[in-house]
């Protein structure tokens, strides 16, 4: 018996696929890689540019915002690169805690003179929240929340929308 996924060209040797004029035409059902046979040229990929790309080149991403040479991408749309308003604001907090080891080796170690009161002096510091980095120009707004990982976070968006503005200003 045959294979029905066999095509047999005219050479001889099967390939993979149904025949051509088959479900989904002569390139196989949908999500099939096209059969390519001896002689004949391959199809080249169609690759169309993303939605800012005819802006220009691309400078730096502040969360989900994207600046380009002449504009600024954002999911809320395109607005000017030129003249545009960049602000950041901090909304991140930082504490200090006594970590959890510290409390089991400060039970585990007080029997022993006490010592183990000295392993609650220890602290560390947790630092949570967001920075908010805001952009607007020609009456379009748009923010968007940056999750702060450590101390430089706040530095590093700065040194970006710095940049941007400057960007901005030319």
């Amino acid at each position: 018996m045959t294979d029905p996924n066999l095509n047999w060209p005219g050479n001889g040797v099967p390939q993979a696929g149904p025949p051509a004029g088959g479900p989904g035409g002569p390139y196989g059902p949908p999500g099939a890689m096209p059969v390519v046979q001896p002689g004949l040229p391959a199809a080249q990929p169609v690759w169309n540019p993303p939605v800012g790309a005819q802006h220009g080149g691309f400078l730096v991403a502040i969360g989900d915002i994207a600046v380009m040479e002449g504009a600024v991408v954002t999911p809320s749309g395109t607005l000017p690169l030129r003249g545009a308003t960049w602000t950041a604001t901090d909304m991140s907090q930082t504490t200090e805690r006594i970590p959890a080891y510290a409390v089991v080796l400060a039970i585990l170690f007080f029997p022993v003179c006490f010592i183990g009161l000295f392993f609650l002096l220890i602290k560390e510091r947790v630092i949570a929240g967001y920075v908010q980095v805001t952009v607007n120009n020609a009456g379009r707004f748009h923010s968007t929340m940056i999750q702060v990982q450590d101390q430089q976070t706040f530095p590093m968006v700065m040194h970006q929308i710095n940049y941007a503005r400057q960007v901005s200003a030319m």
